[in-house]
């Protein structure tokens, strides 16, 4: 239980924070989906998936996690021309670092979201094995949230030396914090867990590029958040095409 805190909680979330703050939400929410071909790979490893590479299906997986791999690698490195606004957006993200500062940025925050990823790609796999010995989900996703929550508090006190980080005042720091938990740790990992079940791990993941096509469009016109072209295209790539391959 405390590794599967560890994994799905304390560190991911952490380092997916981190990369949030040095990327943006659209990028963050495109690399999450290679957690399904990476799912997929060690879900083959372990046997809670079959591959057979000689079968259509199994070229197409592997065309897939390909494609997936690739994209990601592409979308840390290449831009390519800036994305015109067609309104003002109701919130403006103004960069505060030269593009130097943010090109070595974009390259830690791709690192730590990448990583993430490996490890909450294990995560899926390890609530899969979990709940053949303990079929409960809600009372699994109970200690999970108090688990992680008491390691990322213990990190937190450790790194975080500054009392005015600590200050939470009635704003979007509050309800920001309230819907990650009660929504995001709550529910949604309790979602996870019973189509774990019912699925398997591989099934769950799938779904991940939903997440990207509404995190790119809110971030765009509501945040105003510059999309480059060339990261557009890749998008498209690693939210649309390579989970048909998974799929077939």
């Amino acid at each position: 239980m405390f590794f599967l805190s560890l994994l799905g909680v304390g560190l991911p979330m952490n380092m997916y924070f981190m990369s949030l703050k040095y990327t943006s939400p659209t990028f963050v929410a495109s690399i999450v989906n290679i957690i399904v071909p990476l799912t997929f790979v060690i879900a083959v490893v372990t046997r809670l998936e079959s591959l057979d590479h000689r079968h259509p299906r199994g070229i197409a997986k592997l065309l897939g996690t390909l494609i997936s791999l690739s994209g990601v690698m592409t979308m840390a490195l290449f831009k390519g021309p800036i994305i015109k606004q067609l309104w003002s957006p109701l919130l403006k993200i103004e960069a505060s670092q030269s593009d130097d500062e943010n090109h070595e940025k974009w390259l830690l925050g791709s690192v730590l979201m990448v990583a993430s990823c490996f490890i909450w790609s294990f995560w899926y796999i390890m609530q899969a094995l979990t709940l053949k010995r303990y079929p409960a989900q809600l009372s699994l996703t109970t200690w999970m949230s108090a688990i992680g929550t008491l390691q990322s508090a213990i990190f937190a006190i450790i790194v975080e030396r500054e009392r005015a980080a600590w200050r939470i005042g009635f704003d979007i720091d509050l309800w920001s914090t309230i819907y990650g938990g009660v929504v995001i740790s709550g529910f949604v990992i309790f979602i996870q867990l019973w189509c774990t079940e019912e699925k398997g791990p591989v099934f769950v993941t799938i779904f991940g590029p939903l997440t990207t096509i509404m995190v790119a469009f809110l971030a765009y016109f509501i945040l105003g958040e510059t999309l480059y072209s060339g990261r557009f295209v890749i998008y498209i790539i690693t939210t649309f095409i390579s989970p048909l391959f998974l799929v077939a």
